[in-house]
């Protein structure tokens, strides 16, 4: 029932996030990224390349952390074949380096970001946001849901997977 529960409140708070104007849209929750994710389902695929990635420990870490999570639909969108090939073990380097390149160092609210901003990824590589027509875009993603606060850090919802240069 609690991870009923816990699912309910994930889904509502991204469906009010989707209505919310930007400067009250902050929503605190009592999980840490990973947990938020793992309760998500529309996040799942994340979370299995996570798992695969062997990055479970380093997110559930003290942070902060800013994560702009793709959705399942997003992943998706890949061209067929990519997600499986990533989760192979043989390259887990590169299935890190695309996750890595969707965490920033720090706590970066909705509020925060300034059009043309850039900002350094885990994953060495910067990511530019683009504020246009009232929506938020980091890289050629758009967010589609902000400021979902964990005990670690804060969740960005976004629909499409960004890659790193390589």
């Amino acid at each position: 029932m609690k991870k009923f529960t816990s699912i309910m409140m994930i889904a509502l708070l991204v469906f009010a996030s989707s209505f919310t104007p930007k400067n009250d849209s902050v929503h605190e929750v009592e999980a840490d990224i990973v947990d938020l994710a793992v309760a998500t389902d529309f996040l799942s695929t994340l979370v299995a390349a996570v798992k695969a990635g062997d990055l479970v420990d380093v997110l559930k870490g003290d942070g902060p952390f800013t994560v702009f999570a793709p959705t399942n639909e997003a992943f998706a969108k890949l061209p067929a074949g990519t997600v499986e090939n990533l989760l192979k073990p043989e390259n887990k380097a590169k299935l890190v380096a695309v996750l890595t390149y969707h965490v920033v160092p720090g706590k970066i609210l909705s509020t925060d970001l300034k059009n043309g901003q850039k900002a350094t990824t885990v994953q060495g590589s910067e990511i530019t946001v683009t504020l246009k027509d009232g929506k938020a875009m980091i890289n050629n993603a758009t967010v589609t849901a902000a400021d979902i606060m964990a005990d670690n850090g804060v969740v960005h919802v976004i629909d499409t997977v960004i890659l790193p240069p390589m």
